[in-house]
C-alpha cells in the first residue's frame, strides 16, 4: 500500500534554526522538498567522506578476510585523526613506491645486459674531453667501421647477439644501422638498492594499512556520522531565510505521523501549516508492506524501481508472478534445492531470518514445486529413474520426459508448457485491466470501458497465439469480432477522462486512432512475450543434460568436476535470465498495461543515522 502523503510548511525563528533541524532529525518524520544537492560545507564534507571510504577499502583489501575476525578497536579523537593521517601518508608512500618501482624495473630490464657500470664516471670522462656515446651493432656494421678512419670506438662485447661499442668524441656516418643505448641515471648496483628500499617502503605501508583493520567499524562509523553531518548542511541551505527573522522549510510526512509532527511542532513554538498534496506536487512514496508481501523490497531495491505517488502498488501480485516466473525459468528441482540450502546457511550464519531469506526460500520452494511436476531433477533422467517415487509428484502432459517415462510425445507435453505461459500472459494481463476497471470505477472514470475493450483485447489475441504457436483450434469469427469490438471501445471511450465531455473524449480518441492500433498489435507482442518462459527454461534444462553427458564420458573424477562446473554456470544462467525476463515481464507488460512508469521517488525523511554515545566504546548505525 503506498501511504498519504502531507504537504507541511514549517516556520521558526531563524536564531532558533539548529535547534529546529536537530529536533527534526531527531524526530525522523520529515521529508525534505526540493533538497539542494550541494552546498559548500556539504562539499567539504563529501571530500572528507571520499578519503575515509578510499582508506576504509585501502584497509579491507590489504586485510583481507582477516579483518572479519578482528576485534575492533576504538581511538579517542586526536589519536583517531592522528591515525587517518599515518594511513593517508602510507597510501600515498606506497602508490609512489610501487610507481617508482614499476619505472626503475623496466629500467632495470632495459641495461641489465650491459652489465654493472657507473653513469657518474662516463660524465667525469665527458668533462676531462672524452665524450663516449654507446650503440649496439651487428658484424657487418662493425666491419664497415673498421675502415672507416673519421669515427673512433672501442669496442665493448656481446649483447642480445649484437656488438657493444663506444664512439670516443665522433658520431656514427648518417645511416649507420645502429641502436643507440641512453645511460641511466643510476648505476645498475644502484638501481638494485632502490629496487630493495622501494619494496621495503610497499611492504611497511602495507604492513600499517593491514594492521588498522582493528579501527575499521570507527572509520566506517565516522563516515556515516559525516554524511549525516552532510545531509544536515543541505538541509540547512535548503531552508529559506526572510529578512534574518524567520525560516521557512518545506516537506512531506506520512498521514500516520501527523500527530507526532504536531506535537512535536507545538511543543517547540514552530509554525506550521500541513495541507492535503495538490495535484502538481509530486510527493515521495512510501510503500507499507503487510505480512509476507515486505519479502519483495529487497528485489525493488535491487532494482532501484519505486512506483509513482499516484500509481498503483503491485507488490503483491509483483511477489505471486516473480515466483512463478523465477520457478520456471530455473525449471529444476535440483536448482530449488541448492538455492534451498543456501537459504538455509544463510539463516544459520546470521542467526536470524530476514527478508532476503524469506524470499530465498520462497522462491526456492516454487522452483521445486515447478521442478518436481515437469519431472526435471539436475537435468538427469538418471535420478527419476533410481528415486522412483519421485515420479509421484510428476504431471505427465507437461512432463520433460513424457516419452521415456510415459509414451506421451515430447511435442504434446511441450506444447502444454507453452500453452501455460500464454495463460499465464493473458491472466497478468487481463489482471491490469481489471486493476484498472476497479480502480476507474471509484472514481466513476468512463475510461473503464476502454480497460474493458483492452480486457476483450488480451482474451482472443490470446487465443489467435495458441493458433500460431501451437496450432490450437480458434474460431476466427470470435477474433476478429473480439479485436473490433474491444479496439472499439479503446478508441470511443480510453480517452474519456472525470470532467470532459463525451464528444472531447472522443475526437480525442479518434485522433489517436492509429497509436490505438499500435497499442493493439503491442498487445499481442506482449502475450507473445511470455513463451520466453518456456524458451529459457528449456535452454537451461539443454545446457544441463549437455553437461550431463559430457559428464558421462569423462569417468567419476572428473565427472563430478563437470557436473559441478556446469551445474555453476546453469545458475549464474539462470539468475540472469530472472533478472532479464522475469522481471521484464513485471516492470514492462504487466506495468505498462497498468500504464505504470515507475517515475517515483523513494520517501527518506530527515532523520539522525548515528547514534554516538561517548560514553560507550562504539557508536551505534541506526
Amino acid at each position: 500500500m503506498i501511504e498519504t502523503m502531507k504537504s507541511v510548511t514549517l516556520v521558526s525563528l531563524a536564531r532558533n534554526k539548529d535547534e529546529m533541524l536537530h529536533s527534526l532529525r531527531k524526530a525522523g518524520i520529515l521529508h525534505i522538498r526540493e533538497l539542494v544537492p550541494s552546498c559548500a560545507q556539504s562539499a567539504a564534507i563529501s571530500q572528507e567522506i571520499h578519503q575515509l571510504m578510499s582508506l576504509s577499502n585501502a584497509v579491507s583489501d590489504e586485510a583481507g578476510k582477516g579483518a572479519r575476525d578482528t576485534v575492533q578497536e576504538k581511538l579517542d579523537g586526536p589519536a583517531f585523526k592522528s591515525l587517518v593521517q599515518s594511513l593517508e601518508k602510507a597510501v600515498q608512500d606506497r602508490k609512489a613506491a610501487s610507481e617508482e618501482r614499476l619505472r626503475l624495473s623496466g629500467e632495470l630490464s632495459r641495461v641489465e645486459a650491459w652489465g654493472e657500470f657507473d653513469p657518474q664516471a662516463v660524465a667525469e670522462l665527458a668533462e676531462c674531453g672524452f665524450a663516449l656515446d654507446f650503440y649496439t651493432v651487428d658484424e657487418r656494421v662493425l666491419d664497415s667501421l673498421r675502415g672507416d678512419e673519421s669515427v673512433c670506438f672501442i669496442t665493448l662485447g656481446e649483447i642480445s647477439r649484437m656488438k657493444a661499442i663506444a664512439t670516443v668524441n665522433s658520431k656514427l656516418p648518417d645511416g649507420t644501422a645502429a641502436r643507440k643505448f641512453i645511460l641511466p641515471q643510476l648505476s645498475l648496483s644502484a638501481m638494485r638498492k632502490r629496487l630493495k628500499e622501494l619494496s621495503d617502503t610497499i611492504e611497511a605501508s602495507s604492513a600499517l594499512l593491514s594492521s588498522a583493520c582493528k579501527y575499521l567499524d570507527q572509520i566506517r562509523l565516522k563516515i556515516r556520522a559525516l554524511e549525516e553531518e552532510s545531509m544536515y548542511q543541505r538541509v540547512k541551505a535548503t531552508s529559506r531565510d526572510e529578512e534574518d527573522v524567520i525560516t521557512v522549510l518545506s516537506g512531506y510526512l506520512p498521514q500516520d505521523a501527523e500527530a507526532d509532527f504536531t506535537a512535536l511542532a507545538k511543543s517547540s513554538g514552530w509554525a506550521y501549516l500541513i495541507d492535503d498534496v495538490s495535484e502538481e506536487e509530486n510527493p515521495p512514496t512510501k510503500l507499507k508492506y503487510k505480512g509476507l508481501i515486505r519479502i519483495i523490497q529487497p528485489v525493488y531495491d535491487i532494482l532501484g524501481t519505486v512506483p509513482g505517488y499516484r500509481e498503483y502498488d503491485i507488490s503483491s501480485w509483483f511477489l505471486l508472478f516473480f515466483s512463478i516466473f523465477f520457478a520456471m525459468i530455473i525449471g529444476d528441482a535440483g536448482y530449488g534445492l541448492i538455492f534451498l540450502i543456501i537459504a538455509v546457511v544463510m539463516n544459520v550464519r546470521a542467526g536470524k531470518c530476514s527478508d532476503i531469506n524469506i524470499l530465498l526460500y520462497v522462491l526456492s520452494a516454487t522452483t521445486i514445486i515447478y521442478g518436481a511436476v515437469t519431472g526435471t531433477w539436475f537435468g538427469s533422467l538418471a535420478v527419476l529413474e533410481k528415486l522412483p517415487f519421485l515420479q509421484l509428484f510428476i504431471i505427465p502432459s507437461i512432463c520433460n520426459y513424457s516419452m521415456e517415462l510415459y509414451g506421451i510425445e515430447s511435442v504434446y507435453a511441450q506444447n502444454n508448457v507453452m500453452q501455460l505461459c500464454f495463460i499465464l500472459g493473458a491472466a497478468q494481463l487481463g489482471l491490469a485491466c481489471v486493476l484498472n476497471v476497479i480502480h476507474k470505477a471509484k472514481n466513476r472514470d468512463l475510461s473503464l470501458l476502454g480497460d474493458i475493450g483492452w480486457l476483450i483485447d488480451v482474451v482472443v489475441l490470446y487465443m489467435m497465439a495458441l493458433y500460431l504457436v501451437i496450432g490450437a483450434e480458434v474460431n476466427f469469427s470470435l477474433v476478429i469480432a473480439g479485436v473490433a469490438a474491444g479496439f472499439a471501445l479503446v478508441v470511443i471511450f480510453g480517452s474519456q477522462e472525470p470532467g470532459k465531455s463525451f464528444a472531447s473524449g472522443l475526437r480525442a480518441g479518434l485522433g489517436g486512432f492509429f497509436t490505438s492500433f499500435l497499442d493493439t498489435v503491442s498487445c499481442f507482442s506482449n502475450i507473445m512475450s511470455y513463451i520466453r518462459l518456456f524458451a529459457v527454461g528449456m535452454a537451461s534444462l539443454a545446457i544441463a543434460q549437455s553437461f550431463n553427458n559430457m559428464a558421462g564420458m569423462a569417468g567419476p573424477v572428473f565427472g563430478f568436476l563437470i557436473v559441478v562446473l556446469g551445474t555453476a554456470l546453469n545458475l549464474v544462467m539462470g539468475l540472469l535470465s530472472v533478472v532479464v525476463h522475469g522481471v521484464r515481464l513485471n516492470l514492462l507488460e504487466f506495468s505498462g498495461q497498468l500504464s505504470m512508469e515507475w517515475t517515483g521517488y523513494k520517501y527518506e525523511p530527515f532523520r539522525e543515522t548515528v547514534n554516538t554515545d561517548k560514553n560507550s566504546k562504539q557508536g551505534v548505525v541506526k
